[in-house]
């Protein structure tokens, strides 16, 4: 269990004692400690059984909101957070699931040193902490993308699926996690008569347009690895077509001199050819101009 005081001045670091003396605090438990301990349902007056978290989300009541959040990862060496919350107008709960809000929380409280910082900016700092870098994670998915179109250009595309795949799943994934955080904001606006004020209302709108805006962009790039695929695609069918093109060209070529072996090959008894001297020679010939003839003729035609 750890403890903050949200001060005029910023966050600061507090003990249980403290903590239940005053308004404005901070409090991160476990999601086993609120599970089991029924003292901090009296505490808060929240007799209410959090949800396992599967998505993000926010639920309005009459003295407190609820919300949960799952953050996808953003590679495999990496695993998803997942937290959730209470806000009423004294104190917030952050229930942990892996270990990390604590550190979430230190970093805001190192990085915030203003006048009148409250419950409702910090719910708003939070939320916007896990989405303030996220435009620069979606670079280098793009970046990625970039890289692979390139070698499809270059004719390197030999392990195309193995390196596109993992990167439409992470972007699927970031996709539905901005249309959730979305809902989300727009649950929050809805009961800024109840919990925020106007300014803090203006901070929840800004954050609604910011996971817009990272939604839109994770759409974009959606479809931009979509056109790469079609690009992909394209290379294929246009190197079974330059394939199924030379093996046309060879047909084509050797039709005539598999009928010249057919008509030699006939095992008739009176075919002067087969006696004349100088018959094989003649059909060598005409099977060599044949195979010229026909090289010229798909050369000017630009068969190849």
């Amino acid at each position: 269990m750890v403890y903050y005081l949200i001060q005029e001045d910023g966050i600061r670091k507090t003990d249980e004692k403290q903590l239940k003396k005053t308004d404005n605090g901070i409090c991160i438990l476990s999601w086993q400690e609120w599970q089991k301990n029924q003292q901090w349902h009296a505490f808060f007056g929240i007799w209410h059984t959090a949800d396992n978290i599967h998505y993000c989300k926010v639920e309005s009541y009459k003295d407190f909101l609820y919300g949960t959040v799952s953050i996808p990862a953003k590679s495999t060496k990496e695993e998803k957070q997942e937290f959730a919350f209470y806000y009423t107008k004294s104190h917030i709960l952050l229930l942990d699931k892996d270990g990390k809000m604590e550190h979430q929380v230190q970093k805001l409280a190192q990085n915030t040193v203003q006048e009148e910082y409250t419950t409702e900016r910090f719910l708003y700092d939070f939320l916007q902490s896990f989405v303030s870098e996220d435009l620069f994670f979606l670079e280098t998915i793009e970046q990625k993308i970039a890289k692979i179109e390139e070698k499809v250009l270059q004719g390197n595309a030999e392990q195309f699926n193995y390196q596109m795949l993992p990167v439409k799943k992470i972007i699927t994934r970031f996709y539905h996690y901005y249309s959730q955080l979305k809902e989300m904001s727009e649950e929050l606006l809805d009961s800024r008569e109840t919990f925020f004020g106007k300014e803090d209302e203006q901070r929840m709108r800004m954050y609604g347009e910011r996971v817009c805006r990272l939604a839109g962009e994770t759409k974009l790039l959606r479809e931009y690895a979509m056109q790469v695929q079609e690009v992909y695609q394209s290379e294929i069918g246009l190197r079974q077509n330059n394939v199924m093109k030379m093996l046309t060209i060879v047909t084509t070529i050797f039709l005539p001199l598999s009928l010249i072996a057919g008509w030699y090959g006939m095992n008739f008894a009176f075919m002067p050819e087969l006696q004349y001297r100088y018959a094989y020679p003649i059909v060598f010939i005409v099977s060599v101009l044949v195979v010229i003839i026909s090289l010229l003729f798909f050369k000017k035609k630009h068969f190849w």
